[in-house]
């Protein structure tokens, strides 16, 4: 796992390379952007168009058109032909496509961690982590396709039964800003594992890169149609749940659109499956090792600015060790460096976009109005040129703070810790689950018993003891209550992906009381 340290107190990193060009060679600046049938298209009934920007200079990068219902309606068709096709290969025969996706990605790491930067804002060394696990997504699904499988049930006097494991036909799903490859491939490779095909619409903020893996898809040998992409805004979103011939939508997101979607799919009974946010408590019990539990800390607030949806904001610490621990995580904090975000030494990128910025930065003012008192951080940063337009906001830090606070009880998607006192078990376990999400949770301690105690209660579907925001694609990763529905990676994700079918064989003459053979 990767580290925010450093030893320089420079809190702004002045770029040597002032002159790189932010813009992508993979891509021309109008298009065409949607990819349907093995090809890049422009939409057939385009609603309008939106600036794709780079978060750290505000640039614009594309000018992508917003896809009709039309042209959702065309993708969806494609896939419905691709299904046919793609279903009866066996997992073997698909597995061997998917896993060869995995290498193709492998051997493009560094221009899709380039482009992921320019798009997105974080740091490049976050960026190249993200694509290793793309890749690794995909050949973790590759390996276990073949192993899809359904049940051979025993039944009385030489009957059985089969269990079949299906697939679910056209999957639609809807990708999130903060992670763009990473939430794309967190769907796209199961739901080709299992069968089905997909059409994929990223968030407009941030929609090159999974073009780029559709493309890399068709290179690797993956058939036309099968993977798809549909570029637009809440509408084409929309349209794409509301399709009579989409199975199921898998969203990652907010928890209000969240909400919507499952009612737009409620009208023809989709299945559904929802990743959403969270307001994460970190546990740090009073006999851990300080050390970890700051670095814990550094990871649960601050990896991609704080756009997180894991991410681990109400940090709670046992009152015995609250001084000690503050102060070094304080000193950490203000020693992040915050700069160019494709130089390597940078740690803190660019915030998404100027209304999520200043989002942000509004949610640190009504702390400071509710008592809370800032100890580092918390400010637009005005950075040199190129950037001098990128919004880039200080990791911040607040103290003093109460369970009832709006900073404490909401997600901001910034990078914003708050500090909250404790003195028991009991205490924190309750309080951590005082809040209507359960996505994660962090605990560090050196007693094992005291993790497990205190993992078994709390009420979230992803918890770390003694690290942060580690997601291996072997293990599950979803929600409790309103953080989500179903989980993405490992074996897991199969069942979401897949419907059962029960068959009777009967060996026998059939026994029926109703029959009269006179």
């Amino acid at each position: 796992m990767f580290y925010l340290t450093t030893s320089s107190k420079l809190c702004i990193l002045r770029s040597k390379s002032s002159s790189r060009k932010y813009f992508s060679t993979l891509f021309v600046k109008d298009g065409p952007y949607n990819f349907v049938d093995g090809q890049k298209t422009h939409p057939i009934d385009s609603i309008g168009f939106t600036n794709v920007l780079n978060p750290a200079t505000s640039v614009v990068l594309a000018k992508v058109a917003v896809s009709g219902a039309n042209t959702v309606d065309k993708a969806v068709k494609s896939c419905e032909e691709a299904y046919k096709s793609w279903s009866l290969l066996s997992g073997f025969e698909r597995g061997k496509l998917i896993s060869s996706l995995g290498q193709k990605i492998l051997e493009n790491q560094e221009t899709l961690a380039q482009l992921e930067v320019e798009n997105n804002g974080k740091p490049i060394w976050e960026a190249r982590l993200d694509i290793q696990s793309c890749a690794d997504c995909f050949l973790y699904f590759g390996g276990i396709a073949s192993t899809v499988s359904g049940k051979h049930i025993q039944l009385p006097n030489s009957s059985f039964g089969l269990v079949k494991r299906e697939s679910l036909g056209v999957v639609g799903g809807i990708g999130a800003w903060n992670y763009p490859l990473q939430t794309c491939s967190w769907k796209v490779a199961p739901a080709l594992t299992c069968g089905n095909t997909i059409v994929y619409k990223p968030s407009e903020l941030t929609p090159l890169t999974a073009l780029a893996l559709a493309e890399l898809a068709i290179k690797a040998g993956i058939p036309e149609g099968v993977f798809n992409l549909v570029q637009g805004s809440g509408e084409t979103g929309k349209n794409l749940c509301c399709h009579p011939d989409v199975a199921k939508i898998s969203f990652t997101g907010s928890v209000p659109v969240g909400k919507n979607i499952l009612k737009l799919a409620s009208n023809d009974l989709k299945r559904v499956m929802l990743e959403l946010g969270g307001k994460n408590p970190l546990i740090i019990y009073d006999d851990c090792d300080l050390e970890n539990a700051v670095k814990g800390a550094l990871l649960a607030n601050f990896l991609s600015q704080g756009q997180v949806c894991s991410n681990g904001s109400r940090v709670f610490v046992q009152r015995s060790i609250i001084e000690q621990f503050t102060k070094e995580f304080v000193k950490a904090t203000s020693q992040l460096v915050i700069g160019d975000p494709l130089d390597d030494k940078t740690q803190v990128g660019a915030t998404i976009s100027k209304p999520h910025a200043e989002k942000v930065l509004a949610y640190i003012a009504r702390g400071l109005e509710e008592g809370a008192i800032k100890l580092c951080g918390g400010e637009r940063i005005q950075m040199p040129d190129p950037f001098q337009n990128g919004y880039f906001i200080s990791p911040c830090i607040l103290t003093n703070c109460h369970d009832d606070m709006t900073v404490v009880k909401e997600e901001i998607f910034g990078p914003v810790a708050t500090i909250l006192p404790f003195d028991t078990e009991e205490e924190v376990i309750r309080r951590a689950n005082q809040t209507p999400y359960g996505l994660s949770a962090g605990i560090f301690t050196k007693d094992l018993r005291r993790a497990h105690r205190t993992s078994d209660r709390l009420q979230s579907g992803t918890i770390w003891v003694n690290n942060f925001n580690v997601t291996p694609v072997e293990l599950p990763f979803g929600g409790f209550k309103q953080s989500g529905i179903g989980v993405e990676c490992s074996t897991e994700a199969i069942q979401c992906y897949t419907q059962l079918k029960s068959v009777y064989v009967e060996m026998n003459d059939v026994d029926c009381p109703l029959y009269n053979s006179k």
